[in-house]
């Protein structure tokens, strides 16, 4: 019946079966080389597998599906409060490849915002900046430096705020690169992605977005992150991008607040729900860029069995800091029956070397703390810096920010600062498991 029809991946095809027909897009194969069944896109946005065995009739119908990016102009706003965009890629900027059934970023902003129709009706955008298109997980510290700068540009021409998106999987370090890069912040700047990918009915970036416009529109002058603050469509949540961690690899409401509630709630029609969480209100003042960074530092974490020869290696190739998630309060092997096991020497030696040691818990809740346990004090003891309730991914990205724009002797002091919200004085209950 393929044959007769002859459609094409990317086709238009109506497919009759037992119980019902199905008009969609035809889709690849599964990697799993299914080979039972025909797969459609359906006008909603999901996917639906239909057996060979129940299908009566395939017809090619006359629409071809484009596989490639539309190109369609974004219609400005007049008279809206004005935005700038910095897109870098990611899931919010890619749609399915109808070729390999997978997705593949936008090319252009303006293609981004011809899926958002409701964003042109509350925002003028016609900044869009786009200094590359990389999924999350190939951007590195250059990459932050160079998100920066751009965001930096922006807050000093007559926007009222920035809206940064990205992939998921490392959003929350960018935002906390963006968040120490960018000092005596003046204006809001969302950082923003999607869990899922435009075609899908479940595509949870429009709302994010619209949610992150209206933030953008607020008081708050903080770096945050915006996103879905429930697996539903009903509100999104803003949080303080260096207290905040991807912690579901796929639902809409990965994003959470560690350690303190999120700043804000969101509603997709603006209106805004203040948490009480302290925060940076908008001023007329200036931003500084501070955006050089040392790329040799690591972060590693502490495991049972794990052995110092991991800091041996980083000690070896010269690194400059190391930031340790360590077990409870922040502990490595210091007292094993096997006292080669210890990690005491190697610390000693890295410290020694002039590298930077800090510690960090790996329960992410909590803080450290070097007095209660035997373990903590002779780490304290040999050099070891505790970073009070600082999230590890947090701390990995100070240090490296650290490094980078101060002295070696000022280093110490500036991880123990309270620079933009990455320490709290005091941690709610109510905010663990928010």
């Amino acid at each position: 019946m393929l044959d007769m029809a002859q459609p094409s991946i990317g086709d238009k095809v109506k497919i009759k079966a037992k119980k019902a027909s199905y008009e969609g897009i035809l889709m690849p194969r599964s990697e799993l080389s299914d080979k039972e069944h025909i797969v459609l896109k359906l006008n909603s946005g999901y996917n639906i597998g239909i057996s060979k065995k129940d299908i009566s009739k395939i017809e090619k119908l006359p629409e071809n599906m484009e596989t490639k990016s539309p190109k369609t102009r974004v219609k400005v706003g007049k008279g809206l409060p004005k935005l700038s965009l910095v897109s870098t890629g990611g899931t919010i900027t890619s749609k399915v490849d109808y070729k390999t059934g997978g997705v593949s970023p936008f090319k252009t902003g303006e293609e981004l915002l011809a899926e958002m129709p409701k964003l042109a009706k509350i925002v003028q955008i016609d900044d869009i900046i786009q200094p590359f298109s990389l999924l999350s997980e190939d951007i590195g510290h250059k990459d932050w430096s160079k998100m920066a700068k751009e965001v930096y540009k922006e807050l000093g021409k007559d926007k009222e705020g920035v809206i940064v998106t990205h992939g998921t999987d490392t959003l929350h370090y960018t935002s906390a690169a963006l968040s120490f890069m960018i000092q005596d912040l003046n204006k809001p700047v969302a950082v923003v992605g999607a869990q899922r990918s435009a075609d899908r009915g479940s595509f949870d970036g429009q709302m994010n977005m619209l949610c992150a416009a209206h933030y953008c529109l607020s008081d708050i002058s903080e770096v945050a992150i915006v996103m879905h603050g429930e697996s539903s469509d009903e509100y999104c949540i803003a949080s303080r991008g260096t207290k905040v961690r991807k912690m579901h690899s796929s639902r809409r409401d990965a994003f959470r607040p560690i350690n303190e509630e999120a700043i804000a709630k969101i509603w997709p029609d603006g209106n805004i729900v203040m948490s009480g969480t302290q925060h940076s209100e908008r001023s007329s003042g200036k931003p500084k860029l501070l955006d050089k960074v040392e790329e040799k530092v690591a972060l590693i974490y502490s495991y049972p069995g794990a052995r110092s020869d991991i800091l041996e290696h980083y000690i070896d190739k010269k690194y400059k800091g190391i930031i340790i998630a360590g077990t409870g309060f922040g502990h490595v092997a210091t007292q094993p029956l096997d006292k080669k096991d210890s990690w005491l020497k190697s610390v000693e030696k890295a410290i020694d070397s002039g590298m930077f040691v800090g510690m960090t818990t790996q329960t992410l809740y909590g803080t450290t703390d070097s007095m209660i346990y035997s373990a903590g004090r002779l780490l304290k003891n040999a050099g070891v810096s505790y970073l009070k309730d600082m999230l590890p991914e947090t701390a990995y990205v100070k240090l490296a920010w650290t490094l980078g724009n101060f002295k070696r002797s000022e280093v110490e002091e500036k991880m123990l600062e309270n620079i933009t919200g990455e320490f709290n004085g005091r941690i709610q209950p109510d905010s663990f498991l928010y």
